[in-house]
């Protein structure tokens, strides 16, 4: 694993634009929920006691575990996208899939998410089982982020993103707030035995703890909040744990 952790300075507009003009190009709103996956297990194995993990490529040599199964067709996705990139600038693999999320996200009528180049890619897996697991409950969760360094409400906010995608909140290629009036119907009690086809255990964990119910209720009524908070935290997400080359 690289050990520097230097905050690369302002890079290059064209340098941006080139990646995410080379990422738009080989995406579609049908691909979109697994590349917003794939940053999410790139960048969630990061813990914060002995800071390992984190947004640092290492996803393309953990598709053989579980936890990760089918992002291996999001990485053939990015694949192409890095070896046209790759004709004009080089590019990590942690900016890409960082770059990916973010796209992604816009794609579906989210926020514009901006990220900061200059990730550079470990050369080794990240240590297992350090991903949140769907089976916890609210307080597990929690705990498991807390120590990733998020508080309940960027835990909520960043759970949000399953709103795209087919858990069954609402559209699965529009990004909007869906997920949480959702959560507040929980509409999985009446559903006559199709529970396991709306959101994973975990998120419907969420709607039956006091502290996240708080958020979700307000992520409900207000959408730019939710979509001012996710952007702040998928920041933070992407940025977790990244080593940074100096320019």
């Amino acid at each position: 694993m690289f050990t520097q952790h230097h905050i690369a300075k302002a890079v290059d507009v064209g340098e941006a634009s080139i990646l995410q003009n080379g990422v738009r190009n080989f995406m579609s709103k049908a691909k979109a929920a697994g590349l917003l996956r794939l940053a999410f297990h790139d960048a969630g194995t990061f813990d914060l006691d002995d800071k390992s993990g984190g947004m640092n490529g290492s996803i393309v040599y953990e598709l053989d575990r579980p936890e990760n199964a089918g992002l291996n067709k999001s990485l053939k996705v990015l694949e192409k996208a890095k070896m046209e990139i790759e004709k004009i600038q080089q590019v990590s693999w942690a900016d890409l899939i960082a770059v990916a999320g973010a796209e992604a996200v816009s794609l579906c009528g989210g926020p514009v998410i901006p990220v900061q180049l200059g990730r550079l890619d470990a050369r080794t897996p990240d240590p297992q089982g350090k991903l949140p697991q769907e089976t916890l409950d609210a307080s597990g969760l929690k705990k498991c982020f807390l120590k990733k360094g998020f508080s309940t409400q960027e835990l909520v906010a960043l759970s949000g993103a399953h709103t795209i995608g087919n858990k069954g909140f609402g559209s699965p290629v529009v990004f909007d707030n869906a997920y949480f009036n959702i959560l507040l119907e929980k509409t999985w009690t009446s559903s006559g035995g199709m529970s396991s086809m709306i959101g994973l255990p975990s998120d419907r964990a969420l709607a039956e703890d006091e502290e996240c119910l708080r958020w979700i209720k307000i992520y409900a009524g207000d959408q730019a909040k939710f979509f001012d908070d996710f952007r702040n935290a998928y920041i933070k997400l992407v940025n977790s744990g990244a080593s940074w080359r100096i320019v």
